[in-house]
């Protein structure tokens, strides 16, 4: 659907209001930075539970803000570029598309169309693009979402199948986190020897490096998590050492930092 940019703001919020009155959730995509904490801060204001997703927000705070969103911590997440972070939220009725007309990289039809696809997991999906007139990219967009919807439809209706919202567990980080802290007590319990405990530490950090890499967030926090526990311990298993033991086990050795541990916020 297609509405004008005129009051699009007040528009948009009765918008965000349904779909709060059904538990339902709302991804609004803009074109910049400033706007999308522009936007968060005036949503805010009025009173709406609001998020949003950017470049800046590490990969950690990113699979936390995207479960809060399932859960309902808030209602709304505004981001710029949602076809990259790989959602997959069937609690989203309502995806929002401003400055839809203005052509460019995250506005032509190949992007229109996947961000219109994130509301495809709820049977009450739903697509409103914002714009002043309809662009080029716009209506190859609208016309190939159409031509889906018509296949879907037709199978649906040989195959006797009622569409229903797709039902996903909700990522639990707390949980994790806390099976990452027993995974360490049990790997240090098990009485590894430091130098065990330093390939181990090693191996995990590979792991999550390639999981980083590959876009496995959630694993990668996981892998992480267990990281930092696994460190920890370890340090405090080598503070009980006598010094000479302990460096002559090589646990004096600061673990490295880089590039990709940063991304996933450690």
């Amino acid at each position: 659907e297609v509405r004008p940019t005129k009051g699009q703001i007040d528009n948009l919020i009765g918008e965000i209001h349904k779909r709060v009155d059904k538990s339902q959730r709302t991804l609004i995509t803009v074109l910049t930075k400033k706007m999308a904490e522009d936007m968060t801060d005036y949503l805010r204001e009025m009173g709406i539970k609001v998020n949003y997703l950017h470049s800046d927000v590490d990969t950690l705070e990113r699979v936390e803000i995207l479960r809060d969103l399932r859960l309902g911590v808030f209602d709304v997440l505004v981001g710029i570029n949602l076809l990259r972070e790989g959602l997959d939220l069937p609690e989203v009725a309502l995806i929002a598309i401003l400055d839809a007309d203005k052509e460019s990289y995250m506005r032509d039809a190949r992007s229109l169309i996947q961000t219109t696809g994130r509301a495809a997991r709820n049977v009450e999906g739903h697509v409103i693009m914002y714009a002043d007139r309809v662009s080029g990219s716009m209506q190859r967009a609208i016309d190939e979402t159409d031509r889906r919807r018509n296949i879907q439809i037709a199978y649906n209706e040989e195959h006797g199948i009622t569409p229903a919202t797709i039902v996903k567990a909700v990522y639990n980080l707390e949980k994790h986190q806390e099976k990452a802290i027993e995974e360490t007590i049990a790997t240090l319990a098990s009485g590894l020897p430091p130098d065990e405990i330093e390939r181990l530490i090693k191996d995990l950090e590979r792991q999550m490096k390639k999981a980083a890499r590959d876009l496995q967030f959630e694993r990668a926090a996981e892998l992480r998590d267990r990281l930092v526990g696994l460190r920890r311990d370890a340090m405090e298993y080598r503070e009980s050492m006598p010094p000479a033991a302990a460096a002559e086990s090589g646990m004096w050795r600061k673990p490295k930092t880089s590039r990709m541990r940063a991304r996933i916020g450690g």
